[in-house]
């Protein structure tokens, strides 16, 4: 079984797919660029290969799927997939049978990653500045109204501090979307290759600097080239500082390290810490879609920074918990080849 010969004109890439195994049988030029795999390769791996395997989209729903439209039930879905090179991306599925494709299945796919992270990076200035900045210019108005209705009270210099460190909090948010939009505005400008940790170790040393009291440690398990640009060194520098601002230590401790994930061969810069736990609902804003509110909308702005700044990179984010105390969060990058071996 094989598509026909036009189909190779598209630009939509196409997969011929057997719906009983999810092994792609066929394939027009257009979905080899867009997996980054030639034909005989596709017809090789198992599509876990190729699916990202820390997003909800899995290989068994993408199976469950084309087993659904072979049973005359055609599908439309969001898949995130993982190129050959590593780099994540957001792909349109329609899965439906065609004449021609007797009992296996056409799949039409469409790369949406531009269209979908610039849609959720606007939802995300939005939940900022209606949320964030909203709540923290009514604390400080109203802070305010205590001083001037109560200027002779005790625990003025109570209000003027908080007044203060939520002014910091704001110019700290307004920071950090400056961040964000540089990396949207820089995603497909030139990036550098250089190796990981030249930009982890000139990060850990400006944040030594600016917190004398820190340790903050940094380990090369195995040299790891990538191309980034700014966006990358933002996602960094949030990572420790928010381990070094939520200690409770008086000399927090910070370790990175930077080596292949064991799991993908990508880049991994681990960043642990011996912090209390991260709020489970700052954790899930970052990947809920669902409108966020007054209560759930989260006060860890640093951590959308990082992880909107790598996955403009075409990597990822994830967040662990260590035992007895501690979070690690992982920042996942394509693997690139030094310079001087790499493929022209």
């Amino acid at each position: 079984m094989a598509l026909p010969s036009e189909y190779d004109t598209l630009y939509l890439g196409i997969g011929l797919y057997d719906p009983s195994s999810g092994d792609i049988l066929d394939a027009n030029e257009r979905l080899e660029q867009i997996l980054g795999y030639s034909l005989d390769k596709l017809r090789r791996l198992s599509v876990d290969t190729y699916t990202a395997n820390t997003y909800p989209q899995s290989a068994s729903e993408f199976r469950d799927r084309l087993r659904a439209s072979a049973d005359g039930d055609p599908q439309r879905f969001m898949w995130r997939a993982k190129r050959a090179d590593g780099e994540l991306v957001w792909l349109q599925l329609h899965v439906s049978q065609q004449r021609f494709s007797g009992d296996c299945v056409v799949v039409e796919v469409r790369d949406i990653t531009n269209h979908y992270e610039s849609r959720h990076r606007a939802e995300l200035f939005w939940r900022i500045l209606r949320h964030n900045l909203r709540n923290e210019a009514a604390i400080i108005l109203g802070y305010a109204d205590q001083i001037a209705t109560h200027s002779r009270v005790e625990g003025i210099s109570e209000s003027i501090a908080a007044i203060r460190s939520r002014g910091e909090n704001l110019g700290s948010m307004a920071e950090s979307v400056k961040e964000i939009e540089r990396a949207i505005t820089d995603a497909r400008a030139e990036h550098v290759r250089q190796p990981a940790l030249a930009t982890v170790r000139e990060v850990a040393a400006r944040t030594r600097a600016e917190y004398p009291a820190a340790e903050i440690s940094v380990e090369e398990r195995e040299e790891m080239w990538i191309e980034v640009n700014d966006a990358f060194g933002y996602a960094v520098r949030h990572a420790v500082e928010n381990a070094i601002v939520h200690s409770t230590e008086r000399a927090p401790t910070v370790e990175i390290t930077v080596g292949p994930s064991p799991n993908t061969g990508r880049v991994e810069i681990r960043i642990k810490d011996a912090n209390p736990t991260i709020p489970t609902d700052e954790i899930e804003a970052l990947f809920a879609p669902a409108e966020t509110t007054n209560t759930s909308h989260g006060s860890g702005i640093g951590l959308f920074v990082m992880k909107w700044c790598i996955e403009s990179l075409g990597g990822e984010v994830m967040f662990d918990t260590r035992t007895p105390r501690g979070n690690v969060v992982h920042l996942y990058l394509p693997s690139k080849r030094p310079p001087d071996t790499a493929d022209e």
